[in-house]
């Protein structure tokens, strides 16, 4: 029997606490490893603890003028929440985001890109609006491919 490689479930609430944000700039930046891993450090020379794992969050912003940019932003939690926070990074005690489409995905990170279409065709088919941002949660990670979390936030009030 085939495993279900995209597990989808509706109304879920993503919470998260002490998260320390950081906007990635995909032309300027240094390597998403490399950005993590500066992140997990400055948590540490604060006196704190990353835990869990590794999250994304994703954006299409249009300005005025019809310009199209995509915001990226990494995220960590960490065991406490740390005060006196430098740019370029960000500190926020709770980000709840509910009413969420969301999917459980499992396979190789190079097809992570079906969750997503997986939650877009189900909100198309069932009339379901969606804000447009994303978090992606990377649970796991092995040789046989990611584990990762997929929340879309609707747009309506259901």
């Amino acid at each position: 029997m085939k495993k279900d490689k995209i597990q989808i479930s509706d109304n879920k609430i993503l919470k998260l606490t002490n998260v320390l944000v950081k906007e990635i700039d995909l032309k300027d930046s240094n390597g998403l490893d490399k950005e993590v891993f500066q992140m997990e450090n400055y948590i540490k020379n604060r006196g704190a603890q990353p835990i869990g794992p590794l999250i994304q969050f994703t954006n299409v912003e249009t300005s005025d003028t019809n310009e199209v940019k995509i915001v990226v932003k990494l995220m960590r939690q960490s065991n406490t929440f740390i005060h006196n926070i430098e740019a370029p990074y960000k500190m926020e005690s709770i980000i709840r985001v509910k009413n969420c489409m969301y999917a459980r995905y499992a396979g190789e990170e190079s097809k992570l890109k079906f969750a997503y279409d997986k939650i877009n065709l189900i909100a198309f088919e069932e009339d379901i609006s969606l804000k447009g941002d994303c978090y992606t949660i990377f649970v796991n990670s092995n040789d046989d491919g990611i584990i990762a979390d997929v929340f879309m936030e609707r747009a309506d009030n259901e």
